[in-house]
């Protein structure tokens, strides 16, 4: 086995198997098709079931590459002086637990995102089964006539997640889906109550670092205004340096800082 897919924690045919006929089993299917997606995915073994649900099976590799991925977060923002508010899941089940909660109350706030079946546990491996929306894109897939037409559609969801006491915790181009012209989210990570305010801003710093490359800072923080006061702002400048430290964000952080910095003056 190659370094890169134990350190991903791939799910192999037979426990993926298992699960297959877990799902059978509790939708009263003689058998269902398990469909592997290829994806560049550290935390979990997606797949398509009977092109009807989307499903996620964690490892625990996959619960121990995220709960690295948690510390080094947190690292970070300890480094800009703030307390962590990323926390680590106990177990893959309650991977696949918290991720079927966050996206229940997204919906419950009138938000997109896939329906929730269910999440539950096959041997050592939690599975989480969603709605499967067929023919979506990413917002890292569109060109940036489109994705500026749906920036304005993404704060005021963000901001709708934040109104309600709520943050995404990992916000980036792969985890907001498109389909039939309107956005979806998915993905939501683990975020301390107590650490919400912090949480927020990095959403928003976010949301600009993955707008940025598409349509430029000054467009995307004039966008972001529409949505957001300017005290918000500075607060998300404040995590610019941070988001851009993270691989899968490559924007340009000083430009959409001085944005901001105008519309503060």
């Amino acid at each position: 086995m190659d370094f890169r897919r134990l350190v991903r924690g791939q799910v192999d045919r037979p426990q993926l198997e298992r699960v297959g006929r877990e799902i059978a089993a509790r939708y009263d299917r003689d058998r269902v098709h398990v469909s592997v997606l290829e994806a560049d995915n550290w935390l979990s073994t997606p797949c398509v079931v009977d092109d009807e649900w989307f499903v996620k099976v964690i490892s625990p590799q996959n619960a121990l590459v995220h709960a690295v991925f948690t510390g080094v977060r947190n690292l970070g923002v300890f480094s800009r002086g703030e307390e962590g508010f990323f926390e680590r899941f106990e177990s893959p089940l309650a991977m696949s637990q918290h991720e079927l909660e966050a996206t229940r109350k997204v919906r419950e706030i009138g938000i997109n995102a896939p329906e929730p079946i269910e999440a539950f546990g096959v041997d050592e491996v939690g599975v989480l089964m969603l709605e499967y929306l067929p023919d979506f894109r990413t917002l890292d897939d569109l060109d940036p006539t489109e994705v500026e037409a749906l920036a304005p559609a993404l704060f005021e969801a963000l901001s709708r997640m934040h109104d309600h006491n709520l943050a995404h915790g990992d916000l980036r181009g792969e985890n907001v889906l498109v389909h039939d012209g309107e956005l979806y989210f998915i993905d939501a990570t683990n975020v301390r109550e107590d650490g919400l305010a912090a949480a927020r801003a990095y959403d928003l710093a976010s949301a600009l670092a993955t707008l940025e490359p598409a349509i430029g800072g000054k467009r995307a923080v004039e966008i972001a205004v529409g949505a957001y006061d300017i005290d918000a702002l500075l607060a998300a400048r404040e995590f610019l340096d941070f988001v851009r430290l993270r691989p899968d964000h490559d924007f340009e952080a000083a430009h959409v800082k001085g944005e901001i910095e105008k519309w503060a003056d």
